[in-house]
């Protein structure tokens, strides 16, 4: 279906949010999101959610909600696909702006 790492595809609306399918690999930038809170949810491989004071991993199946202002990396070692549900108004790289920053597309 596509291939490229950190760019979320969206393929659904719920309400106010996306419903958005990832693959991502490697590191990602340290953010937050200021008015937004988000829910990673695994489908495939092992994820790390790095926070300033611990890591959380999740196993296929497994999900976290990061709330709104907490600072967070995602880290995945391998290639880890990931779905994510998020308001509409969420910006992938938060605060932190960037390079990685992506472009909404739907799929």
């Amino acid at each position: 279906m596509f291939q490229e790492h950190w760019q979320p595809k969206v393929v659904g609306e719920l309400n106010d949010s996306y419903v958005k399918l990832v693959k991502v690999q490697g590191e990602f930038v340290w953010h937050h999101h200021e008015t937004e809170d988000e829910l990673f949810l695994v489908l495939h491989g092992r994820l790390c959610i790095q926070f300033r004071d611990r890591d959380v991993w999740l196993e296929p199946g497994e999900f976290l909600i990061v709330p709104r202002g907490v600072e967070h990396r995602p880290v995945a070692a391998e290639e880890v696909h990931l779905l994510l549900l998020e308001p509409k108004t969420t910006v992938n790289t938060g605060t932190a702006g960037g390079e990685r920053t992506a472009v909404l597309s739907w799929i």
